[in-house]
């Protein structure tokens, strides 16, 4: 259950360049604890700049993140992964020549454990959650097919713990089939507790599954509210479904 009394991540007016290209033109979104939430738009619309910007791997030109109620604008990338900001990244970026354990073992990797007892009980938790991965848990990385290494992605960065998970276009590439069954692993995962913040174009499956939604054109935030509501509009079931 979402807790709307504050939010555990805040974006304040967030503009970014490239070059002289503004992408982002003054963006303002909140995740609360718990929420499932979900950035829509078209290709191009700054979705993935604004991850970026909020995982700590594009600086902002003007306006703020908050955290926690804390001012992160100015920390590193990988200091917010600490924290527990984590984003499994748009195109999986597994690492091919590891097995899925010791990719897994990376996601950890400076979010260290308070004992081998928690950190096994963690390890064997992602197991359970992706049944496959235990499967090919010897097996290495660069074999996996296309969904195997979305959950892999994403099994890695729930092996930091994370307070709130980045997801950005878990889907992308995959077979509708393969594409549902991540959706409703994200949904366990949200269920279970771990707030995520999840960029994707498939707006049925994303939007049946969010407690709120944004949608982002061309650098601003042009509507946002539940998300149910968002798929029921005829307008947007234009855009992004095919038709009213």
């Amino acid at each position: 259950m979402a807790n709307s009394e504050k939010p555990l991540l805040e974006v304040r007016d967030a503009v970014v360049h490239y070059g002289r290209i503004e992408a982002l033109h003054g963006v303002s979104i909140t995740v609360a604890e718990g929420e499932l939430v979900t950035l829509l738009g078209s290709n191009g619309a700054g979705k993935t700049t604004l991850m970026r910007a909020i995982s700590g791997l594009c600086p902002l030109s003007k306006g703020s993140i908050w955290f926690d109620g804390r001012d992160i604008t100015k920390v590193k990338a990988y200091k917010r992964a600490i924290e527990g900001l984590v984003q499994a990244p748009e195109g999986r970026g597994v690492f091919p020549g590891m097995t899925v354990t010791e990719n897994l073992e990376m996601g950890c990797y400076g979010r260290k454990f308070d004992s081998k007892a928690a950190h096994d009980e963690r390890l064997d938790w992602i197991f359970t959650t992706f049944p496959r991965l235990a499967e090919r848990r010897k097996q290495v990385g660069g074999t996996l097919s296309g969904g195997e290494q979305q959950m892999l992605a994403i099994g890695r960065a729930l092996m930091a713990r994370p307070r709130v998970l980045l997801l950005d276009e878990p889907s992308m590439g995959l077979a509708p089939m393969i594409s549902s069954q991540i959706f409703g692993i994200i949904a366990d995962i949200n269920a279970q507790g771990t707030t995520v913040l999840l960029v994707e174009q498939n707006a049925q499956q994303a939007l049946s599954r969010s407690d709120r939604a944004y949608i982002l054109e061309t650098g601003n935030v042009t509507r946002e509210g539940p998300a149910r509501q968002l798929l029921a509009d005829d307008s947007v079931r234009a855009a992004y479904l095919g038709g009213a």
